[in-house]
């Protein structure tokens, strides 16, 4: 029941079918008794004679288990243990060795096996360590599944988010995206504006029109206009033939002004006139152009300070504020950070194909304990380095940017707790002491406010002060 399986079998189903073990060892005598033993114990086993069949065999068998050889022609266990990790994470890795090779054993427990045996083998140990490590690849297989529907549960439009703010974002994003209203995004860099502006248009009966984009403030002023709404031969040094501009691009569709903030003047003044008549002229043109557009534009600087200060249109700003979306950063919703974590690493690790099982528990608290004055983007770009420079199968502090590893272990300035520090070993104790205590000093002590920003109870929170300052201290706001 071993080496001629069908390659027709369906993937495991861990409730309807018994373990999936593949048996590699170099000698035939060793396999088949291997393989006797096993199935006599209710596996199904394939098996094959080194490394490069075992890979071959993984086209059309399935395993949860690997029960390999680890001195073999061709290739040796540790190659196929890292090359099958590649291809299959959750794959389990017991390795078998003579007595006198215990320095290679421990070595391929460093790169991802479960566990190992010595030769001679003892058949009671090769049952209960081959039980063990199927039951360690059933977990990890379901976790694997589990997070794919959370991501799938918590994603609208490629947005992760469990924590109340962004609930309340993908929320407004779902009852917009409908209709025709302009929308202004704002928010600070790195906090994902971009994605909400797709996710408006890509759930919108606009999604198969263009969806256009243009960073505003990537333009010199001279350039901006014509950039926008077009121009006719030789209205200017260099244009050489009329060009369509984005609006026209975009017609049907969506045009999404990023740093409109930066639109100077001039051009806010033939912005507002689109988006009051839903007409345009090219630059150097006679010829009104009527086009069907959304515009959704976007901010990290405040345009009502800006309309304060003369720099920006209070018309055009009520012109773009239909519907305001305001995105939370990220140190506002620390508890979705392991999710947005955990996304990214899976992202980087099939796009550079390494075996990383995910992070330490150091790991993640430095991740939640650390401000990201950069936000999701700064995220997004540390896990990725993390997941280019990690050599074993778990991500540690060591590998995090300086910001959020050891560098980072000093006494407060202020002389109390922090979130833009991390010590080493800190608990998870701590660390929500340090979250609910600044975030309470952020909302002028309001546990109601701090509750809703936190995503958790306002009873939570003052039982926790309760605990750590005693009653008299509490607020009991509404």
């Amino acid at each position: 029941m071993s080496d001629d399986l069908e390659t027709t079998e369906t993937p495991f189903d861990p409730s309807t079918r018994p373990g999936r073990v593949l048996i590699v060892d170099d000698e035939a005598n060793a396999r088949s008794a291997l393989a006797e033993l096993l199935e006599d114990e209710g596996y199904v086993t394939a098996t094959a004679s080194d490394g490069v069949e075992a890979l071959e065999k993984l086209e059309t068998f399935t395993p949860e288990v690997v029960l390999t050889d680890l001195k073999m022609p061709r290739m040796d266990g540790l190659a196929l243990l890292e090359e099958g990790k590649k291809r299959q994470p959750s794959l389990a890795f017991v390795v078998m060795t003579a007595f006198g090779s215990i320095d290679t054993a421990v070595e391929a427990i460093k790169r991802g096996a479960e566990n190992y045996l010595t030769k001679p083998l003892d058949v009671n140990s090769v049952a209960a360590i081959v039980a063990r490590a199927l039951e360690k690849a059933r977990l990890s297989a379901e976790a694997a599944l589990l997070r794919a529907q959370v991501d799938k549960r918590l994603s609208f439009g490629g947005i992760l988010g469990d924590h109340p703010t962004m609930q309340r974002v993908l929320k407004i994003v779902g009852q917009v995206a409908p209709t025709r209203a302009t929308v202004l995004i704002t928010g600070e860099s790195g906090t994902g504006k971009e994605l909400v502006a797709a996710a408006l248009h890509h759930n919108s009966a606009r999604s198969k029109a263009p969806f256009i984009r243009l960073n505003c403030a990537s333009l010199a002023e001279t350039l901006l206009e014509s950039e926008l709404f077009g121009h006719e031969r030789g209205s200017f040094t260099g244009a050489e033939k009329r060009r369509a501009g984005r609006f026209e691009q975009a017609h049907g569709g969506t045009l999404f002004l990023d740093e409109v903030s930066e639109i100077p003047m001039a051009t806010q003044v033939k912005l507002l006139r689109f988006l009051q008549e839903r007409e345009l002229e090219r630059v150097g043109g006679n010829e009104t152009i009527r086009v069907d557009v959304r515009v959704v534009a976007a901010s990290n600087r405040d345009l009502r300070q800006m309309v304060a200060d003369g720099t920006f249109r209070e018309d055009l700003y009520y012109r773009l504020n239909v519907v305001q979306i305001e995105m939370p950063p990220l140190r506002v919703r620390r508890s979705d950070i392991p999710t947005l974590a955990h996304h990214f690493l899976r992202k980087y690790r099939e796009e550079n194909k390494r075996p990383i099982e995910g992070f330490t528990d150091a790991a993640l608290r430095a991740l939640v304990a650390y401000p990201w004055p950069g936000n999701v983007r700064e995220l997004e770009n540390a896990v990725e380095r993390a997941v280019v420079l990690c050599e074993g199968p778990m991500i540690d502090t060591e590998l995090l940017p300086s910001a959020t590893g050891p560098a980072m272990t000093r006494p407060p300035e202020n002389g109390g707790g922090g979130l833009d520090l991390l010590i080493p070993g800190i608990t998870m104790g701590e660390v929500e002491r340090i979250v609910i205590e600044r975030t309470l000093e952020s909302v002028g002590g309001s546990t109601a406010r701090a509750a809703e920003v936190l995503g958790i109870s306002r009873r939570t929170i003052q039982y926790r002060l309760k605990e750590w300052r005693g009653a008299s201290e509490i607020d009991l706001d509404e």
